[in-house]
């Protein structure tokens, strides 16, 4: 879809759009959505991140889903001067994306670390005013990197049921948190299998159940993502959650990884790792020293590249 396609959508005069989810915990679904509450999302983040009219948001992601078509949305409501570029693993490298100030920018675990790799594509991010990281985790690794930058990056919290971000979490700079906050409108609690459920009215007619087992801070408002509920592993009568094996040897690996599970006639279930690239020689020596006996992955697969979605996230299979 060109930027064209999606502002003759969104001034056609109906009250819905076709939106489709990420895919990254099954077969993407398509779904209508209210452009009212578009506009609604759009402004709970524009007054969370204090932006004025004028200032410039740079779309650099496809707007065949959420993300790029909450930039336009954000851009059209606030009076933002948009800045369109292809979407691309590389979206600092683009001359339209390097020919002015950026005050606001969007963009994937995958197009940031790509562009740290690049000194003046580098250079470039880190004049972002306000840099929003979702459609994935971001690692310890690229929390690391973005830390020092000099001006706000966040990482963001939220699903195509929620038209994209409901809390963000700073990841640069002395307010870097852990927690995530709801934005201005949006209350969250954990039920009773320690799984999110957001409320956010103007987003949503009904509340939001997520599969993410999240811990709540003592304030009753942050959270922190645990994992999702179908990524743990029952290995033996022990309960895995593969997201905390994985932040547990992310300082220790360099290259992409994740931990999925099988079958397994004797355990149920087992935890297999996957690596992108050569096999790892310390992977056994890591395992000692990091995990718990029974987290240790049962198998372990080198692949040339691991499966993701179309946005980019990393996919379990």
């Amino acid at each position: 879809m060109t930027l064209e396609d999606f502002l003759r959508m969104w001034h056609d005069g109906q009250p819905e759009l076709t939106v489709f989810t990420s895919g990254s915990t099954g077969k993407p679904k398509k779904m209508r959505v209210e452009k009212e509450r578009m506009v609604n999302s759009a402004r709970m983040t524009l007054s969370f991140l204090g932006l004025e009219r004028g200032q410039t948001a740079l779309l650099c992601m496809p707007l065949d889903f959420i993300a790029g078509k909450m930039m336009v949305v954000r851009a059209e409501v606030g009076g933002l001067r948009l800045i369109s570029v292809p979407p691309s693993g590389h979206p600092m490298s683009h001359p339209e994306a390097i020919s002015q100030p950026v005050d606001f920018a969007a963009m994937v675990p995958l197009q940031v670390y790509n562009s740290l790799q690049v000194e003046e594509e580098r250079r470039r991010l880190m004049n972002v005013r306000h840099l929003i990281i979702g459609g994935g985790a971001v690692d310890t690794h690229l929390a690391r990197q973005l830390h020092s930058f000099p001006h706000a990056v966040w990482s963001t919290y939220g699903m195509t049921e929620t038209l994209s971000h409901i809390a963000m979490r700073r990841i640069s700079g002395p307010e870097a948190s852990e927690w995530y906050s709801p934005l201005p409108g949006v209350r969250v609690w954990a039920n009773e299998e320690d799984c999110l459920v957001v409320e956010t009215p103007a987003v949503s007619r009904e509340l939001i159940v997520t599969n993410d087992i999240v811990e709540m801070h003592s304030d009753g408002r942050r959270f922190k993502v645990r994992g999702r509920k179908d990524h743990v592993i029952c290995c033996g009568g022990v309960k895995i959650q593969a997201e905390e094996v994985e932040r547990l040897l992310e300082p220790y690996l360099s290259q992409p990884f994740l931990i999925t599970k099988a079958k397994d006639e004797k355990f149920g279930e087992i935890p297999v790792m996957m690596v992108e690239g050569e096999p790892v020689s310390t992977l056994k020596e890591i395992f000692d020293n990091v995990l718990p006996k029974y987290w240790i992955p049962k198998k372990v697969v080198c692949v040339r590249q691991l499966p993701r979605t179309a946005t980019g996230k990393l996919k379990r299979i």
